[in-house]
């Protein structure tokens, strides 16, 4: 019996996370992966917070952009980021709680679209992030691999 995709997909964030230090260093916490989606979660602190009060942009940039690599790479080949958009529609602060919900609207051949929505606790939507993916040679496990004994 194969794995299921969602099950790929797990695997594949499994690979990817003990050398994710960009967002194990800014405190994301992965909530949940599966195939073409992925949920992270991110507390806006002190070091995040600019010259206004709020979180600084690119935070908010990083947890939408960790969100989408997780939800791109979850098919067992290897993805980048091709483009990016994101629309910030309102200041995050500190001690905010960000989760960034990611889903592909499609997946193709080499090539994928993401929408990712960044909200607070509060589940007022922060910013909207769309992600183009490419993906490159490789893959992260052997697909001989997945195989259930």
């Amino acid at each position: 019996m194969s794995l299921t995709p969602d099950q790929i997909a797990q695997r594949c964030a499994d690979i990817m996370w003990p050398d994710d230090h960009a967002a194990r260093g800014l405190g994301i916490e992965i909530i949940s992966i599966s195939a073409g989606r992925a949920e992270l979660r991110m507390t806006v602190r002190q070091d995040m917070v600019n010259g206004h009060g709020n979180c600084h942009g690119g935070f908010i940039f990083a947890v939408a952009d960790s969100t989408f690599a997780y939800a791109c790479n979850g098919y067992n080949h290897r993805a980048v980021a091709a483009g990016v958009d994101i629309n910030f529609v309102a200041p995050a602060h500190l001690g905010d709680v960000l989760t960034a919900v990611g889903q592909a609207r499609h997946q193709g051949g080499r090539s994928g679209v993401y929408d990712i929505d960044v909200t607070n606790q509060d589940d007022k939507l922060i910013a909207v992030f769309r992600g183009r993916s490419s993906r490159i040679k490789g893959h992260f496990f052997d697909a001989s691999e997945t195989l259930i004994p």
